[in-house]
């Protein structure tokens, strides 16, 4: 893989209008950039929206989306924040297939990963798990080898740490 390919970590602030998010995801698309992941919600201003958007790429494709981004009516300020700190988080629900024979050993699981459990039946339990992408992933992974049923996440939401704004 080319090391100017990589996962960017993108904040925008948003007119909260029908048809902005097209604009945007065109915007990626014709630069034939990836969205890995998109959250839309509303800012403190009812009348702006906050997105995060996860998308795989080179460096320099990345500027140019973000200057197009920038130069887009709608749309207040759009950062790249892949070199800097900030807070990401992510939810997953996950539904395994759960025994009685299994259910300790996969609560023992949910402790370590700090899950909530959501949902029970007889037959399958429910977690909800937040953190980085790293740890949901992780989660995941020890989970795989009991039978996943669904798994539903969030993708990432980011905020800039201290008094910066996002």
């Amino acid at each position: 893989m080319n090391n100017n390919y990589k996962s960017h970590s993108i904040s925008l602030l948003v007119n909260n209008k029908p048809g902005v998010l097209i604009r945007i995801a065109l915007v990626f698309a014709r630069r034939g950039y990836n969205i890995d992941s998109l959250v839309v919600s509303p800012a403190h201003d009812e009348h702006f929206s906050r997105m995060s958007i996860t998308a795989s790429g080179d460096k320099k494709t990345l500027e140019q989306i973000i200057k197009q981004l920038n130069k887009l009516v709608d749309v207040l300020h759009a950062t790249d924040h892949t070199t800097e700190v900030v807070i990401e988080k992510e939810l997953a629900l996950i539904k395994v297939e759960c025994s009685t024979e299994q259910r300790t050993e996969i609560l023992q699981i949910s402790e370590h990963f700090k899950c909530q459990t959501v949902d029970i039946t007889e037959k399958t339990l429910m977690l909800q798990s937040t953190g980085n992408s790293d740890k949901l992933d992780a989660l995941h992974t020890l989970l795989s080898k009991y039978s996943i049923l669904e798994m539903v996440r969030t993708g990432k939401i980011i905020m800039a740490r201290g008094d910066t704004s996002t």
